[in-house]
């Protein structure tokens, strides 16, 4: 059964047609404030259900030739969906969703991507308002709101250590991906040495032991599945992990295969990743993509802009894709995680 229209039939029809369609619950007799409070009203298992009515509104309102009623909106509160989804969020921030905030180049649609999928996921990472400048772990400004090399900020900790970077927020959107969509006990990710660390062996108690490149996991805290202790168990993996450990990995997707998900790595002491966040392509077969990065010293991930007509999107039809900070990536540097 079809997942989307199972959720359209679990959901009452007016409330579905006043998500669906602006201004349609003040025209059946919902006044809109009403349909928002039945909204947040919802169950908290109905969150997939709200995840569903939410997409089939994006397809229709794209059917149609409109645009969303978030990118008009600007920065909001996060939904209960997207507190939900994106388990970091404060219900007091603001925020505005990637797919709502940055269009398709003219002529280029977005690819499918697969419900559920890391990919979908990214499409709505939530965004500060437009302006936010780049700050790194101590709070001073690393990149103006204004700079020409940068679209947006997400709404995502840093952390209070030099250690989520480059390679490390690629792993921290995964992970978070992961554990939102409750697939926690494939959370892993390996050191620069090798060793695998799980956040299963994390939760029930064991701690890393390393000594040189030598890692022995010892059972040494208490049981802890909370989300302070997935938190502590980012930071070590952010400490011993980096893009010689990403870049081994075995999936290495073509170029006229590339998704949102993939991530461009080159090893190195420094090296560099970058996140393909969305991709788009128009009847002609070209494509373009979003790229995010962290970076060094351990600061905000940020959507980044290449400049141009096209801007933010960067052209993926060369035999690299050159971002602003980095040298280029050829395609022989394109991974997936498992």
């Amino acid at each position: 059964m079809d997942r989307a229209f199972h959720g359209f039939r679990a959901v009452p029809g007016l409330l579905v047609l006043s998500l669906l369609l602006p201004g349609m619950g003040q025209a059946s007799g919902t006044p809109p404030a009403q349909a928002d409070a039945l909204s947040r009203a919802e169950p908290a298992g109905h969150a997939a259900t709200g995840d569903a009515v939410l997409n089939l509104r994006r397809q229709w309102l794209a059917l149609l030739g409109q645009d969303s009623s978030e990118a008009a909106a600007g920065p909001r509160a996060p939904t209960r969906e997207e507190l939900a989804r994106y388990a970091w969020l404060s219900a007091d921030v603001k925020v505005r969703p990637l797919e709502s905030a940055f269009s398709p180049p003219k002529g280029y649609t977005r690819v499918a991507v697969e419900p559920g999928s890391f990919g979908e996921w990214l499409r709505g990472l939530p965004l500060r308002p437009e302006g936010t400048p780049v700050r790194h772990f101590r709070g001073g400004e690393v990149l103006a709101g204004d700079d020409a090399r940068l679209a947006a900020v997400a709404e995502l900790d840093v952390g209070t250590a030099n250690l989520q970077q480059c390679a490390d927020s690629v792993i921290r959107l995964h992970a978070e991906w992961l554990w939102s969509s409750n697939q926690r006990e494939h959370i892993a990710y390996r050191f620069t040495s090798g060793d695998v660390a799980s956040w299963s062996r994390y939760a029930a108690g064991d701690r890393a032991k390393v000594t040189g490149s030598k890692v022995a996991w010892v059972r040494s805290a208490k049981a802890d599945s909370s989300r302070a202790a997935f938190r502590s168990y980012l930071d070590l993996v952010f400490n011993y992990a980096g893009t010689m450990s990403l870049e081994p990995l075995k999936k290495r997707p073509a170029r006229d295969d590339v998704r949102p998900g993939d991530f461009f790595v080159l090893g190195g002491s420094p090296g560099h990743a970058v996140l393909v966040l969305d991709v788009a392509a128009n009847p002609e077969g070209r494509r373009v993509a979003l790229l995010g990065q962290g970076f060094m010293p351990a600061q905000d991930f940020h959507v980044l802009s290449p400049g141009g007509d096209d801007a933010p999107w960067f052209a993926l039809d060369a035999d690299t894709v050159a971002t602003p900070f980095w040298r280029p990536f050829p395609w022989t540097s394109l991974r997936r995680f498992p």
